[in-house]
């Protein structure tokens, strides 16, 4: 009945609605059942690792994903994800980038094609200053995945860092035409641009980058009251 309605009228939001709560309720339902039937199966551990994240509970969090890996340690995705809770805690305290370095080796051992472990890496390299690894690890995970705006607009700004600007320009390119409202991919691509004597391509992007950033503070300072119909 509810796959019907949603082909008759796929965009009512009640059947979105109805549809977001009947999915809900399927979902957990088969979750129940899952921790009930086989409560140490590592689906159920990843299950459960993911509500201690979602609640913040990060050692918790950490002990489930760890059972995983005692159950099988090359088990795809685990060591990035103990990682990604290292990056995400506040209180991860003193060295946890060397921990963490650790687990993305461990992961891109286990699978050599993880961009966002390659990504990862690059964030921790960019936090010391160390743009030489900076640049191959998002180098990297760009050429892992040509759709990873994000790692083409750090990789080029890894190279605006090193002054290396004609090379910066290629994954900035890139970055701005994967990410068309990201301020920075534009701002760096405008530096770059600048640095390399190409001035009147520069200030386009300039000029894009202070649109968009305009357009953000308008959203922030928008009233509810004034998004209401007159």
């Amino acid at each position: 009945m509810l796959g019907q309605l949603r082909k008759q009228f796929p965009n009512d939001p009640e059947v979105l609605y109805l549809a977001a709560h009947a999915y809900s309720d399927l979902s957990g339902r088969a979750a129940g059942e899952l921790a009930q039937k086989a409560p140490l199966s590592m689906q159920a551990r990843r299950m459960s690792a993911e509500a201690f994240e979602m609640q913040g509970k990060w050692d918790e969090a950490t002990k489930e994903y760890q059972a995983i890996l005692a159950q099988d340690p090359k088990q795809p995705g685990i060591h990035l994800l103990i990682a990604r809770i290292m990056f995400s805690r506040p209180d991860a305290g003193v060295g946890w980038e060397e921990q963490a370095k650790q687990e993305l080796r461990q992961e891109i051992q286990i699978d050599p094609g993880n961009a966002l472990a390659e990504f990862l890496l690059g964030e921790i390299a960019k936090k010391s200053l160390d743009w030489d690894q900076a640049t191959a690890h998002f180098s990297r995970a760009a050429s892992l995945d040509a759709t990873f705006g994000e790692a083409f607009m750090e990789w080029g700004f890894s190279l605006v860092s090193e002054q290396e600007y004609e090379k910066a320009i290629l994954p900035l390119q890139t970055a701005v035409r994967l990410q068309p409202g990201n301020p920075a991919a534009h701002y760096n691509l405008g530096i770059a641009l600048s640095r390399t004597g190409r001035k009147s391509e520069a200030e386009k992007e300039f000029a894009i980058q202070k649109g968009i950033n305009a357009a953000i503070d308008a959203r922030k300072n928008t009233r509810p009251e004034d998004l209401k119909p007159q």
